[in-house]
């Protein structure tokens, strides 16, 4: 049965199988925060996240995740996942933000998104230039090439706004110092991000967000877990894989033979056709709660899980007893 008919007798069930995925890994990896130990809290959502997957009626293939199959022991890229059911592509980040989690600073979650097979770009572990805003705007708003002041000017215009009203969101990095400098000069207000730019692209695209517009450069497949959420939310973005030698363009080149590494890349581009996108805090942050343990076998998560075709936002708050779940683990 081709996908688009099978998915719409499966939709339902399958975003609530989706928020218990990321809700394992979150409630796994919380175990370790504040821990200083980043690599165990990054493993313990691997681990987690993978055995929920079991679970999920998807016969899913890997296409963003934890590195190579000789890199990654699991959630490699080409990994098969799933308990059987349509075939769709997955894009994950067991633990965006370890560093986040290891030092309980915000902003530490994980996620997963999907798509029906072939709609997600395959973007090799690199930088990608992003621009983010979000929905109800006019259409072609954002230009990657243009000066971030005129995208400014032109933002502000459209929300009935003065600049000086905008909040621009980067990570801290020396690479973002001129953009940082030329947004403030213009008169924007910058919040700057030490880790975790996921969570920042999805604020920007929040109506209650303080966040109006994200930019800057970060991973790509961040980027396109990214580009998942925010075709979710109906906001717009646009991306550019960023070389540091030839090596990598030819790994982007053999990952999508017909394209132009070099282009710049639209929404669509990234992720493609019907999207599901889920994510839980691992700690508290501009856009979720983190786990909150409640008693010695019990804890609180809160979810967000973000569908393309319908355009629906859930917040979704659970209340867990681990010591009953194989994947959960203090």
């Amino acid at each position: 049965m081709p996908f688009s008919q099978n998915y719409k007798v499966t939709d339902r069930n399958l975003a609530l199988e989706l928020v218990r995925v990321t809700e394992a890994a979150a409630i796994s990896s919380a175990a370790w925060t504040g821990r200083g130990k980043k690599n165990d809290a990054d493993g313990a959502a691997v681990q987690a996240m993978r055995t929920a997957f079991d679970t999920v009626a998807i016969e899913g293939t890997v296409v963003i995740g934890e590195g190579e199959m000789d890199e990654a022991p699991m959630l490699y890229i080409g990994e098969k996942v799933g308990a059987g059911g349509p075939a769709m592509d997955i894009a994950v980040d067991p633990l965006e933000g370890t560093n986040l989690c290891a030092k309980d600073m915000p902003n530490a979650m994980t996620m997963v998104a999907l798509a029906e097979k072939g709609n997600f770009l395959h973007a090799p572990d690199i930088y990608m230039q992003k621009l983010v805003v979000g929905p109800n705007l006019p259409d072609d708003l954002i230009d990657l090439d243009a000066p971030i002041e005129q995208t400014l000017k032109d933002l502000a215009k459209a929300k009935g706004r003065d600049v000086s009203e905008l909040t621009m969101c980067a990570l801290d990095r020396e690479r973002h110092e001129e953009l940082i400098a030329r947004a403030r000069e213009a008169g924007a207000r910058v919040m700057l991000l030490t880790d975790g730019d996921v969570a920042a692209a999805i604020a920007a695209c929040i109506d209650d967000s303080s966040v109006d517009i994200y930019a800057g450069s970060g991973g790509a497949p961040e980027g396109v877990l990214a580009a998942a959420a925010v075709r979710c939310v109906g906001g717009q973005m646009q991306g550019r894989l960023l070389f540091e030698d030839d090596s990598q363009v030819e790994r982007a080149r053999s990952m999508a033979p017909d394209k132009d590494p070099t282009r710049k890349l639209g929404l669509h581009d990234m992720a493609r056709g019907d999207v599901l996108f889920s994510a839980t805090g691992v700690t508290s942050g501009t856009l979720l709660r983190g786990v909150r343990y409640t008693g010695p076998s019990r804890a609180r998560t809160h979810s967000i899980v973000m569908r393309s075709k319908s355009g629906t936002v859930r917040f979704i708050e659970g209340r867990h007893d681990f010591s009953t779940k194989t994947w959960a683990g203090r």
